[in-house]
Formats: C-alpha cells, sequence, structure tokens
C-alpha cells in the first residue's frame, strides 16, 4: 500500500485568525472555503477585486488593503498565499515560516506546510478529502460523491452525540460497554430518528438505551466478502467489519478488505488453499465459539459467499450448539462475478431456465453426480475450483451424452484486477486444466445459455502459452 507523504489533521481555529494575502479569485475562493469556519478571517489585499471585496463583506471578513508585511502573521493560526504571483507568493511562505505560522501557497504544492481538502460540511461532521496536491479536480468529484451519501441531517446527529458524552460518561464504564453503545446509537433506531429530523424523539430514546443494562455478550457474523474486488463488498459487510473485535479471514479474501476493519481489531488468518490448510474446520469453528464465549465480536471473513461451499454450515451449527448468536451476512458468489465479468447469462428464455452451482470434486465415484444430470437437460451449471477437475469434468460430462460443441467460459480470478476469461467448447475443455499460467482460482462455466454472449475477445483453452524462460 502506497504512503501518504501528509499527515490528514484537523486545525482548532475557532476565534482564531487565519490570513489570506491575495486580491484575485484565487484569495476569494480561500475566503469563501474559510467561511466554513468560525475563524477571523483577514484579508490583506492591496487592490482587491470586486469579487474578493463583495466575499469579505458577505462573511464578514476583515479586509486591510494594504501591502503584506510580516507583521500582518502575528497572532495568526493559518496563512494563504493567494496573489497568484510566484516570487509574491513565496516571500509569503517565507515570512510565515519565520514566524512559525502554517502556510498554503494556491497551486504551489512544493511551498504549501499543508493542503487544503474538498470538504464536505455536516458541522460537528466533516469529511476532508486531499490528494496532498496532486489532484485537486479529483478531490472535488469524490467529494459530490460523499455529499450525496450523507444526509443534511447526519450532522444533528453528531449534535445529539456531543450531548450524550457526558451522561455516557457517568453511566457507563470505559471500554467495550461505551464502543458497543455508541455503535447502536449510530446504526440503529436513534440514527434513524435523527435522520428523520426528530431530534427530541431521538433523544429521549438514546437515554431509554442509556440507562438499559449494557450489551457485552459475544456475536458472531458470518461474512461474505465477494470475490476479490473491494467495490463488491457489501455496506452490511462494511458496517460490521467496523464492529468486530476480531476478523477471522481466509486466504482468499483481499487484504484490502480485511482492511476495513477496525485499525484495533485482531486479525486472525485462518487460510485454506487446495493442499494447505492454515486451520483445520474443527480448530476454526472451536475458534469462533471461544472467542464469541469471552464477550468478544467477531467476523468470519470469507471469500465469496459463506454459503456457496463456504463450510458456513459446519460452522452455524458450531455456534448454535454452544448457544452462540450469530448472523449471516452474504457475498456476491463467485458463479455470478464470473458471469458478469465474461458477459455471458446464466439463464436465458427458451434455452436455460435453471442454474446449479457445483464442484468437480464429487467425481471421482462411477456415478453421475445429479448435477451432471442437470446439465444434460439444459441447466447452466456454474463448477467451482474446477481448474484441476476441468478434465474429468469434461470427459464424464461427453460420456453421459452431453454434445460436444456446448459452450464453456472458464474465469481466473472473477472481479479482481488479474481477471481473465477463457472460452472453447465441452470437447477442448481438458487444456485449462494442462495451463501452467492458470494459477488462480479458476470458475467454469457450462451450458447452451452462454452461446449467446460475444466471446471473441476471451483466451481460447488451447491457446498456447509461452513456457517459462531459463534462468541465467
Amino acid at each position: 500500500m502506497a504512503r501518504l507523504t501528509s499527515f490528514p489533521t484537523f486545525h482548532r481555529v475557532s476565534g482564531r485568525v487565519i490570513l489570506v494575502v491575495g486580491s484575485g479569485p484565487a484569495a476569494a475562493a480561500k475566503v469563501r472555503l474559510l467561511a466554513e469556519t468560525d475563524a477571523r478571517i483577514v484579508v490583506v489585499s492591496e487592490h482587491p477585486s470586486r469579487e474578493l471585496r463583495n466575499d469579505a463583506l458577505r462573511v464578514g471578513a476583515e479586509l486591510r488593503e494594504e501591502p503584506f508585511a510580516p507583521g500582518h502573521l502575528e497572532g495568526a493560526a493559518l496563512a494563504f498565499a493567494a496573489t497568484e504571483d510566484e516570487d509574491a507568493d513565496r516571500a509569503i511562505a517565507d515570512a510565515a515560516r519565520a514566524a512559525r505560522v502554517p502556510v498554503n501557497v494556491v497551486d504551489r504544492p512544493e511551498l504549501c506546510d499543508f493542503t487544503t481538502p474538498a470538504i464536505v460540511n455536516r458541522a460537528p461532521l466533516a469529511v476532508a478529502i486531499g490528494t496532498e496536491g496532486a489532484a485537486p479536480v479529483l478531490a472535488r468529484h469524490v467529494r459530490a460523491r460523499v455529499e450525496a451519501m450523507l444526509a443534511p441531517e447526519i450532522g444533528g446527529l453528531a449534535r445529539l452525540a456531543e450531548g450524550l458524552r457526558g451522561a455516557v460518561a457517568s453511566l457507563l464504564p470505559a471500554g467495550e460497554a461505551r464502543r458497543r453503545f455508541w455503535a447502536r446509537l449510530f446504526d440503529g433506531p436513534v440514527a434513524e430518528r435523527a435522520l428523520a429530523g426528530d431530534l427530541p424523539g431521538a433523544r429521549a430514546l438514546a437515554l431509554r438505551e442509556l440507562a438499559a443494562e449494557p450489551d457485552l455478550g459475544g456475536f458472531v457474523w458470518i461474512v461474505g466478502a465477494g470475490p476479490g474486488s473491494v467495490d463488491l463488498l457489501t455496506l452490511r459487510a462494511q458496517r460490521v467489519l467496523q464492529e468486530a473485535d476480531v476478523i477471522v479471514h481466509d486466504a482468499l479474501v483481499p487484504s484490502e478488505v480485511v482492511a476495513m476493519g477496525r485499525r484495533d481489531a485482531e486479525r486472525v488468518f485462518v487460510g485454506k488453499r487446495k493442499g494447505r490448510h492454515e486451520a483445520t474446520q474443527g480448530e476454526i469453528d472451536e475458534l469462533l465459539v471461544r472467542e464469541a464465549k469471552a464477550g468478544r465480536r467477531v467476523v468470519r471473513l470469507k471469500s465469496g459467499d459463506p454459503l456457496v461451499f463456504g463450510r458456513a454450515g459446519e460452522e452455524m451449527e458450531a455456534l448454535r450448539a454452544a448457544g452462540v448468536p450469530f448472523e449471516i451476512v452474504p457475498g456476491v458468489t463467485a458463479a455470478f462475478a464470473a458471469a458478469a465479468s465474461a458477459q455471458v447469462p446464466l439463464t436465458l428464455r427458451g434455452v436455460a431456465s435453471s442454474l446449479v452451482f457445483a464442484t468437480g470434486h464429487d467425481l471421482d465415484g462411477r456415478t453421475l453426480p445429479d448435477w451432471a444430470g442437470h446439465a444434460l437437460n439444459g441447466a447452466t451449471v456454474a463448477v467451482y475450483m474446477g481448474r484441476s477437475v476441468a478434465a474429468a469434468v469434461a470427459a464424464r460430462l461427453s460420456e453421459a451424452g452431453l454434445a460436444a460443441d456446448t459452450p464453456v467460459v472458464a474465469v481466473e480470478n472473477a472481479a479482481r484486477s488479474d481477471e481473465r476469461v477463457l472460452a472453447g467448447r465441452l470437447d477442448d475443455l481438458s487444456a485449462v486444466a494442462d495451463r501452467p499460467d492458470l494459477s488462480g482460482p479458476v470458475l467454469i462455466l457450462i451450458g447452451r445459455a452462454l452461446a449467446s454472449a460475444d466471446l471473441s475477445s476471451a483466451i481460447p483453452f488451447a491457446e498456447a502459452v509461452a513456457a517459462p524462460s531459463a534462468a541465467a
């Protein structure tokens, strides 16, 4: 992960002087931005433009129509050099540093002690978006998205919380009890009332919850992380990751998803890959029960959807037997992600009206698995963990009578940045198992519905693969 060259902070400027030096549009823009605070704005401008003069008057800024002098910096919390002249801005920046006043120079990040973010104002809640001066326009685009996400009333919820801090401190012990109370307040009935504009009702409900016995019991969320792309994670999954004390995750869950948990949450890796197991299923079950019994809130994070070949059934059974409450948070399963990436339909009117999720690992016996019969009857079949069994799947389906020209798609690393889509027919599917370049999880889709898709850009199954170069 790339590291920031600037550390984001919020300056306390209430009642303090912020100096803006300049005369044109850049200075006027800074005055408008600073007007969202209750700082004392002082503008030094020898020849202020009409725009600057009007903005200063409108927001109550003090306008000093005189040349800049280092004495203007006395008592200032921050300074902005916005003359739009490089030599003048550099001189102001030098004077500010000599006076130990942090300075921002408009459009010259190399001269800045700090940069100004794009701000979403829901006072007292504020969201600041910055790019370290690299792409201010991008920050504004992100700001527009965040503005749309945050209801204007969310500031009222923040003010409600501010008013409750004293009562919470006196009634709840520090630590887990307080943290859980705040989590419920911001994501439950109290928040719903506040965001609906009923702040008195929200406060009354919050006080009732505060008077109740604190909930310190353990809980487990079994969460689907989706196929790998972070933006396919559900909003509920993001929320519970922030509530978890412990995150128990598999090998295929991207580190970016695991990082969405609270910074102080414990991370426990129990990765499973073909032929390698960090922990047995029994050990994982015991871990979930033990942590929940200790009063901790646990997220069991699985790739894809936990109910589709995710062994969630065994974990649910263990939790029920131990009397541990739990919840399932579904995720996007690999079959859906693979079909979306390849742009192939899983069902098609008049062609395929059913869909089967299967694993090819039950082909060891001579009895044809039930899912193969569905394939013969026109269903689209999604075979999980399919690369190593591709040849067996092709052979058994062909023996059973599925046409050799049945369309097949194989997707490696569905929905990830290194995803690849391969396509061909049933009679050349066996080539997938022989490709040394396929190292990620492979999902295989089989069925007549796939014929309606444009697969001209997909990699052919039997395409020659360059041999690895010999070491020098």
